[in-house]
């Protein structure tokens, strides 16, 4: 008998980090790499064991997420089995699976929508652990979450920006249990209690209050943890992207009168002239560029640049951006949508 996993992506939230993109589309559909965030997160589950059925659950905000989601899913992704929820006030990842309850129950993942990852579901064919907490270790934790650990590997306790070094395992925002009622009970005792910051009813609350009721979690290390959650964080995840697999310089190097420093990723229905493009450069379908030089920048669709350099740049969708020169120092540009700029 199959079984059914539950995959929730909690999406909802404004993107305030990451405007002005996100004025237009919600932070799930930014690109990166070729494809949208989004894009990328659903395929890191492509080792979910066949043995289980999987529903995806997706939860998001009023106006952008609302309107575009469901329809990115159903264009793109048809044959998926989805199910959406609506936060209509930001009250918290805790509030978000509330407002999802009917829909869930039994073995559920819960992972963040700006959470990229490399690593292998496979291991849930096989072992059915309580909770698992996929966490990485940096340099210095103190901005994050970290998983505190007993003499038998099980967490204790899930603390939120240490004080200290000591600790560097810190959780990522990949979280599996395998009854997700128990999850729900934790945060209506959450709730209850009122642990909520600003209004906020954070999960690491809800999960340690799991733990206090005897919920045994194991962490789940991984090598590679991407962030697209600000401008120079998915500038970052896109210069790893294309090193590893996501470039296409090879195609895009048939392009006449263009440069092509690699890794780059271009879409086949761009049109470039007599520009150098790379190192870490992706763009995306319809743009157009003369006389540009581009390095670690994203272009999304239909964007035009006109004898002008850049580097570090995020040019958002139909945004038209002229310079002077492409021998000209190269500018940084965050720029959203439909903008029109003349240096």
């Amino acid at each position: 008998m199959i079984q059914t996993l539950k995959i929730v992506i909690p999406a909802a939230g404004y993107g305030t980090r990451m405007l002005p993109q996100t004025w237009s589309k919600p932070k799930p559909l930014i690109s990166v790499a070729g494809q949208t965030a989004l894009d990328h997160l659903l395929a890191s589950f492509s080792t979910i064991p066949a043995t289980l059925a999987v529903e995806y659950i997706i939860i998001y905000s009023p106006g952008l997420g609302e309107a575009q989601l469901p329809s990115f899913m159903q264009e793109h992704y048809p044959q998926l089995n989805v199910t959406y929820v609506l936060q209509p006030e930001m009250k918290g990842q805790s509030d978000a699976l509330l407002l999802a309850r009917r829909h869930l129950q039994g073995p559920t993942i819960i992972c963040f929508s700006d959470t990229l990852m490399e690593t292998d579901f496979s291991f849930l064919a096989s072992e059915r652990p309580q909770g698992v907490a996929w966490v990485k270790s940096v340099p210095d934790p103190r901005r994050f979450g970290v998983t505190e650990l007993n003499a038998a590997g099980w967490v204790t306790r899930l603390v939120e920006k240490p004080t200290s070094l000591e600790n560097n395992q810190v959780v990522i925002g990949c979280y599996y249990f395998n009854e997700s009622l128990d999850l729900l009970s934790a945060i209506d005792e959450q709730v209850r209690r009122g642990i909520s910051i600003n209004g906020e009813y954070f999960l690491t609350d809800a999960i340690n209050i799991m733990i206090e009721h005897g919920l045994q979690m194991r962490t789940q290390p991984v090598q590679v943890w991407l962030d697209t959650g600000t401008i120079p964080a998915t500038l970052e995840t896109n210069q790893y992207l294309l090193e590893h697999g996501k470039a296409n310089h090879i195609q895009a190097s048939d392009q006449g009168g263009v440069r092509i420093i690699p890794p780059v990723f271009i879409h086949p229905s761009a049109h470039l002239a007599n520009s150098v493009i790379g190192p870490h450069v992706s763009i995306a379908a319809d743009c157009t560029l003369t006389n540009a030089r581009l390095e670690n920048s994203i272009l999304e669709a239909g964007v035009t640049l006109e004898a002008v350099a850049l580097k570090e740049s995020f040019i958002g969708r139909h945004t038209h951006v002229q310079g002077r020169s492409m021998e000209d120092p190269p500018v940084k540009c965050n720029l959203g949508d439909n903008c029109s700029v003349v240096f």
